[in-house]
């Protein structure tokens, strides 16, 4: 079972914006709180001008779902919000109802280290509407920034090759929340380990690390330095050569590692964190080589992320493990991953759905209604499709799918192609029935995620675009709905 992680406290029920608490008054008043509603989280486009996107986050919204609820200092806290006429903003009824409120609703989500694309249903909630309108913002806070970092390493780690990268980034995340979120979804993208120690404890993830800078500049010599740290750390002895003359760094610690072979240990590594990465590295191996050290692993930092390291690679670069921090962490060059949460269909007194939509002066803005599913087909474990698809109509024999934003751009998939539907069952009516995985296993998930795709969706230039797109009748049904309001709009 997974670790315990304890990160979020037993109140996060106002981790909303004001509008869905507004709105959540406004149905209790209006008399609809047990209407129905489906909502659909996805996003638009890819992160990074890539060609596909890793799921993560799942764990952290099973977390918060488990343990929502309002408490006495958080309905004291609306309590004293007032209007615009200085008027109490919420009625003390209200806030009595908020105190009793479960959340007992469905939700379905794609397994963390899935590989998705723009418009998906990455997770959908169903059930009464005041429960799944207070969830908007905490499950996009969850699902976006994870999301985003699992598909940044996920990069960084096709870029590396098969090499091992350590996250690295800590001091430069956005808050002890958001360095604890990125390294878990760091190691769901694909990374070996964390220099992030709170990481590793909560979450099982391997603790990796050297010394910094400041260790050579506590001693007069840099020799000095690096054999006390030898003598500290004999069995973790990485090295950081750069604090004053990188390639007289390498010297010293090929010294302080023929000491260390004198007491029975070995110089685990060096580490290059400026400079010239690329020819640096190919002469700090021919120095270890030379002086028998060819089982030292060379690992590199500074700034770098998926094309830094792809050019040192290009160039011939002899590093061993890579050390990515800031540009991992913080999702550079892309600030958020842009996922939304959109109303798809609403029923009242358990009757039929109605489908909802959105519509935009921007084609892409304009909603997908339904209650949307995703198939995704596949053979000999390669990925073919992906059809969104709306289950109150269902799929047809005869799939065809269409571009959401170009109807032109169809695909037909053959019966009888192999599929499998992408959202699971995480919880019914507000129970949980989701085993959530080990962090390894959606790491794992990830890795054949990846295998699975074309290597053009995976490049990281003008990546091919993977056929993702509506059922032809949802596509329809859609159309149909926007031509419909934009009607009833203009008469």
């Amino acid at each position: 079972m997974p670790i315990p992680t304890d990160l979020y406290r037993p109140s996060l029920a106002l981790l909303t914006d004001l509008y869905e608490i507004t709105m959540a008054a406004a149905a209790w008043k209006s008399g609809i709180a047990g209407e129905e509603a489906v909502f659909t989280l996805s996003f638009r486009k890819n992160p990074f001008q890539g060609g596909f996107t890793i799921a993560a986050g799942l764990e952290s919204v099973i977390d918060y779902v488990s343990r929502h609820r309002f408490d006495g200092s958080d309905l004291e806290y609306l309590g004293a919000q007032r209007d615009a006429h200085g008027q109490a903003l919420f009625e003390p009824a209200f806030l009595d109802y908020l105190a009793k409120l479960e959340l007992k609703i469905d939700v379905d989500a794609v397994p963390e280290g899935t590989a998705v694309f723009p418009w998906e249903p990455v997770l959908r909630v169903s059930g009464p509407v005041i429960p799944c309108m207070l969830l908007e913002t905490p499950l996009l806070t969850l699902v976006n920034f994870q999301t985003l970092v699992a598909t940044k390493a996920a990069r960084v780690c096709l870029a590396a090759g098969g090499a091992p990268v350590l996250e690295f980034g800590a001091r430069r995340a956005q808050g002890f929340d958001g360095a604890l979120s990125a390294s878990r979804a760091a190691y769901v993208g694909g990374c070996a380990a964390t220099s992030n120690v709170l990481a590793g404890k909560m979450f099982g993830i391997p603790v990796k690390g050297t010394h910094a800078h400041s260790w050579v500049m506590l001693f007069d010599d840099e020799r000095e330095a690096f054999q006390a740290y030898a003598k500290a750390m004999p069995g973790n002895c990485v090295l950081l050569v750069d604090t004053y003359d990188s390639l007289e760094g390498v010297e010293h610690a090929i010294e302080t590692g023929r000491w260390l072979r004198q007491q029975g240990g070995e110089l685990s590594g060096i580490r290059l964190d400026s400079g010239d990465l690329a020819w640096l590295s190919q002469e700090a191996r021919r120095r270890l080589d030379a002086a028998g050290f060819q089982q030292t692993a060379i690992l590199a930092s500074n700034e770098l992320d998926e094309r830094i390291i792809e050019s040192l690679r290009e160039q011939g670069a002899c590093i061993a493990v890579w050390g990515v921090g800031t540009r991992l962490v913080t999702g550079a060059d892309d600030g958020a991953l842009g996922g939304v949460y959109k109303l798809g269909a609403v029923r009242r007194g358990g009757g039929p759905w109605h489908h909802r939509v959105k519509l935009s002066e921007q084609p892409a803005k304009t909603s997908v209604p339904g209650v949307l599913q995703v198939r995704r087909y596949r053979r000999d474990g390669v990925h073919l499709a992906d059809c969104i698809y709306d289950e109150l109509i269902g799929l047809p024999g005869a799939v065809v799918i269409v571009d959401p934003v170009d109807h032109t751009r169809r695909r037909e998939i053959p019966p009888g192609t192999p599929g499998e539907d992408l959202l699971q069952p995480i919880f019914r009516g507000g129970q949980l029935v989701y085993a959530p995985p080990e962090l390894d296993a959606a790491r794992r998930h990830t890795a054949a995620q990846l295998a699975g795709l074309h290597s053009g969706v995976k490049r990281f230039v003008n990546p091919h675009q993977y056929p993702a797109g509506l059922e032809r009748n949802l596509f329809d049904l859609r159309t149909r709905l926007v031509l419909e309001a934009r009607g009833l709009a203009s008469s």
